[in-house]
């Protein structure tokens, strides 16, 4: 089919889409509010549908009621049944994919259920909505005429009795239809290589020579390829290797710190910048508008959101609203019932709304401090049991520690600054950092995955605290006292800058 012919196709099919995307614009609160319904009736007889009665749930009220909120944590136990081949746990169809991502108290990683429902209504049509968003917005657009150079997760898929898990991309890219690789580069057996640095030169290698007319995938994956594009041809800018390049189509991971770094080899000014809201549990919001840092909310995929103000977040007072009941500008933790069988879930993730008509959001973080500038989503808990297994090696002893990203510099890699106290210091701090760096990637595989080959992440950096330098920062803050921390994480420099200034 010549490519004019696919564009026109094309276009009028997503533009098509835009009047039923009008709908939930019109009437969010009554399409959420039908969603869950239809849900609730759905899954009535499951294992949970039966524990909670879903049967006799009418309305959003008693669904609140009855159903308590859980984490991973709290879902651990049936999605691992259902990992081993049960049926009819906590959604009618089979469960044939369970998308990895990072761990939690209980476990080294997450296994997120994805049924056929959430591949297909949630994952699928977001992609297909971006598009059309986009479309609508630039209607000279030639995207079709050229492809989507994507940059999904490593590996590969890995099956056991009868399901199979891996990078949620992997899953999506192993279900797309035939003729989907047709307008994608690089091909699917490129892009589902586990090792990582030879394919990101397989990649280089079998996109420079394509008509690249958009780039999807994480910011700091995306820079380190991109740089490798350059450096392969020599080239100071990547539209002298693709003319076309019109738009870069991004999530995962705050795009605030690489933004500067992308207008230098992406310099045409109509470039444009698309943000999406996605994860291994759904596809939650898209930048409607060009030129926006607004997200708008996707009320039509399968997905009932409710949010729970962080000011009474884990405290006696905790109490989900749904989304007709929220306010601008003040922070809520997400919490999700799905397609996939995932009820009244906390994903650990905030946002705030920036527009109630239409329903438009920031992401603002996570429910804990973290550092996930890379897409390691490093937690406390992380750090600390690392460092505790590494101290308990080297007979050392900590006071008081903080962290923070040392973010990409040109083509330099990014990595973690640690600013360390202690009471008995190791005799050799470069054995420490290894041991270290060793145990935070046997207890985090996200952040196992960005330092494998220093293709994302180069190794921790450490300073030694002096003496009471917490406890001086503290003071001089005017925070001393048993409420106040320093911030274990921080997903930027304030903190780690504002004590090494101190550090003398």
């Amino acid at each position: 089919m010549p490519i004019p012919l696919v564009n026109s196709i094309a276009s009028w099919f997503l533009k098509k889409r835009f009047h039923q995307i009008e709908l939930f614009l019109k009437y969010p609160n009554e399409v959420q509010n039908e969603l869950l319904l239809s849900l609730i009736d759905f899954a009535k007889n499951t294992e949970i549908g039966k524990q909670y009665d879903f049967s006799s749930i009418k309305n959003y009220k008693t669904f609140a009621e009855r159903v308590p909120i859980k984490n991973y944590d709290g879902w651990q136990d049936v999605i691992e049944r259902s990992r081993q081949g049960e049926g009819n746990i906590f959604w009618p169809t089979p469960i044939k994919w369970f998308a990895k991502s990072s761990g939690t108290t209980r476990a080294k990683s997450k296994f997120i259920p994805v049924s056929e429902e959430s591949l297909e209504d949630c994952h699928y049509a977001a992609s297909k909505d971006l598009l059309c968003m986009y479309l609508n917005n630039n209607e000279n657009s030639q995207l079709f005429n050229g492809k989507s150079l994507r940059l999904g997760g490593s590996k590969e898929l890995y099956k056991e009795k009868g399901t199979a898990f891996g990078d949620l991309s992997a899953i999506l890219i192993d279900n797309m239809p035939f003729w989907a690789e047709f307008s994608s580069t690089p091909s699917n057996k490129v892009s589902l290589m586990s090792d990582w640095e030879h394919k990101m030169q397989a990649i280089v290698n079998e996109t420079i020579n394509e008509n690249v007319t958009s780039l999807a995938g994480v910011p700091s994956w995306m820079l380190v390829l991109l740089n490798n594009v350059l450096d392969t041809t020599g080239k100071q800018n990547l539209h002298d290797i693709w003319p076309n390049l019109e738009v870069y189509f991004h999530g995962g991971v705050s795009f605030t710190p690489y933004i500067d770094q992308y207008k230098k080899i992406l310099p045409k000014k109509d470039f444009k910048y698309y943000e999406t809201y996605n994860a291994s549990e759904g596809f939650f919001a898209i930048q409607d508008q060009n030129n926006s840092s607004e997200l708008l909310l996707m009320l039509d995929y399968g997905i009932f959101y409710e949010f729970i103000p962080m000011d009474v977040y884990a405290t006696s007072e905790e109490k989900a609203i749904p989304l007709s009941e929220v306010k601008l500008n003040r922070n809520y933790a997400v919490i999700i019932t799905t397609n996939a069988g995932l009820w009244r879930y906390k994903i650990g993730d905030t946002i705030r709304f920036t527009s109630l008509n239409p329903y438009r959001i920031k992401i603002t973080g996570r429910t804990k401090h973290h550092i996930n500038v890379f897409g390691e989503e490093l937690i406390i808990e992380n750090a600390e049991n690392a460092l505790k297994k590494v101290c308990k090696r080297t007979k050392a002893e900590i006071v008081d520690f903080t962290a923070a990203p040392i973010f990409m510099q040109g083509k330099e890699k990014g990595a973690h600054e640690w600013l360390i106290e202690f009471k008995t210091p190791p005799q050799d701090i470069n054995y420490f950092n290894e041991l270290f760096d060793n145990a935070l990637k046997a207890l985090n595989s996200d952040y196992e995955a960005k330092r494998y080959n220093n293709i994302t992440l180069n190794k921790p950096k450490i300073n030694i605290a002096r003496h009471q330098l917490f406890h001086d920062w503290l003071k001089q803050n005017d925070k001393l006292g048993g409420q106040h921390k320093i911030p274990r994480l921080s997903n930027t420099r304030d903190y780690l800058d504002d004590l090494l200034k101190l550090n003398f």
